[in-house]
């Protein structure tokens, strides 16, 4: 049986099928420009050759796998080629499948993913990114989602510095049904993320999500900024934050693993949440994230909703990037 036909199979058993529904929705752009540009390659290459190689490479790096990792698959491509004796190109696809999970999850496996709550007290996750990645969008969706899970959550308001951005997260409090620790517009974002600490204590709450200023990321006094906000928490419950997470726009591709980097200097970034997914055909950048910084990828956005926002899993991802070819293959077999 196939790599692929085997992920198909492990949804249908694990009963994750609406997961791999979404991924395959989600990531429609993505697989008709990865996919599509893979079948083209095999079937105008009869056999795997140099020429077959280099073309390949020029296809992963349009789809924003990232030079650094796409150098490292190709190697690893050429040694399983050469060790199965690989001759006919069709028999490629399914060994690029087997190592985009490999490369993605190197020596770890997939608790790598899970957020890092505690079982009792509270847990802090400090929410960081540059404007308009969907970073407010983002708390208010993993509330709707922590509150599902049937933990009690409050938003902290840290964003002190955009226009409209207290009010827009004050909504999607209401939405979740979750309580919004604020100051006025301009406050220290610092002194409101001490205020939402002492009230989310005093109140046993499971989950404070603290906003942040989206910072750009080449302005020195921001990220100090930044820092300042992690010192106090750290003050007041050592150990925390439990995670800091970095949401990057799926849809500016290399940009976002600039800002990854930057922000990882900073801020110990324990993990990614990458929104518009469903939005972009360079969806590799999941893969050069993970392989170039060793920083999980958390939460993918594959769509408007709240239910939208899916725990990231390499196996479903690489199943949306391979979907239709494994329907294709499915369709033969019968």
């Amino acid at each position: 049986m196939s790599f692929l036909q085997k992920l198909k199979n492990k949804f249908k058993q694990d009963n994750q099928e609406e997961v791999s529904a979404k991924y395959k929705e989600g990531m429609e752009k993505t697989r008709k420009s990865f996919s599509g540009r893979i079948n083209d390659l095999i079937a105008r290459y009869r056999k795997v050759d140099e020429d077959f190689f280099e073309e390949l490479e020029e296809v992963l790096i349009s789809a924003d796998v990232g030079v650094t990792t796409v150098m490292e698959l190709i190697d690893e491509l050429r040694f399983e080629v050469q060790r199965r004796n690989i001759k006919d190109t069709k028999e490629v696809r399914e060994v690029i499948s087997e190592k985009l999970v490999d490369i993605y999850y190197g020596d770890d496996n997939e608790v790598i993913e899970t957020l890092h709550l505690l079982e009792n007290g509270l847990s802090v996750i400090l929410v960081v990114g540059v404007n308009g990645v969907g970073k407010t969008t983002t708390i208010g969706k993993l509330a709707h989602r922590l509150k599902g899970e049937g933990k009690t959550v409050m938003l902290a308001a840290g964003d002190t510095f955009r226009a409209g951005a207290i009010e827009q997260l004050e909504v999607w409090g209401e939405r979740a049904g979750v309580e919004v620790i604020k100051q006025n517009e301009g406050s220290d974002p610092a002194a409101v993320i001490f205020d939402a600490i002492k009230a989310a204590k005093s109140r046993n709450v499971d989950v404070l999500l603290c906003d942040t200023a989206g910072r750009l990321q080449n302005k020195v006094n921001l990220m100090n900024e930044l820092e300042k906000v992690k010192r106090v928490i750290e003050r007041e419950i050592p150990g925390a934050p439990h995670e800091v997470l970095l949401v990057l726009d799926a849809t500016t591709g290399q940009n976002a693993l600039t800002q990854a980097k930057t922000f990882s200097k900073a801020t110990n970034v324990s993990g990614i949440v990458l929104t518009k997914l469903d939005g972009t055909a360079k969806g590799g950048i999941v893969l050069a994230i993970r392989n170039e910084l060793n920083i999980p990828v958390k939460f993918v956005g594959l769509g408007e909703k709240s239910e939208d926002l899916q725990t990231f899993d390499a196996n479903a991802f690489v199943y949306g990037l391979f979907a239709d070819m494994i329907e294709d293959a499915a369709e033969l077999e019968q």
